[in-house]
């Protein structure tokens, strides 16, 4: 097999398994938890989200951009984030609720900052 040939078929293995991760993030293949499941803190702020407040961290209700695709997509502003009290954490920690649509309508709980998310199941 020539250089050139295998070149072309390499770049369309590439394009071909890059293709498919973007669908995996697209479908939402994320786990799920149920409500009732999640710390109590996080029990706590899902509440206080639907209540509408008030929030004990100035950032919370700031927009979630989902950068990294890890959440479905959606137009800018549809995701908002509230922080997730952690004990003995001297700051926000690592744990968040990330709400999606207004009223929300969608809510996914990350305790890893952002690195990984479950949907919240209620």
């Amino acid at each position: 097999m020539n250089a050139k040939l295998l070149k072309k078929w390499a770049f369309f293995l590439m394009a071909f398994l890059f293709s498919l991760n973007i669908v995996a993030r697209d479908t939402g293949g994320l786990k799920t938890i149920p409500a009732n499941r999640l710390p109590v803190e996080a029990q706590q702020t899902l509440a206080l989200i639907k209540q509408g407040g008030p929030f004990p961290y100035p950032k919370d209700g700031v927009t979630f951009g989902n950068y990294e695709g890890m959440l479905p997509k959606q137009k800018r502003g549809y995701y908002h984030e509230y922080t997730v009290p952690t004990p003995g954490a001297h700051n926000r920690g690592a744990r968040r609720i990330i709400a999606g649509g207004k009223p929300p309508q969608e809510y996914y709980y990350t305790d890893d900052h952002y690195a990984t998310f479950k949907r919240i199941d209620e």
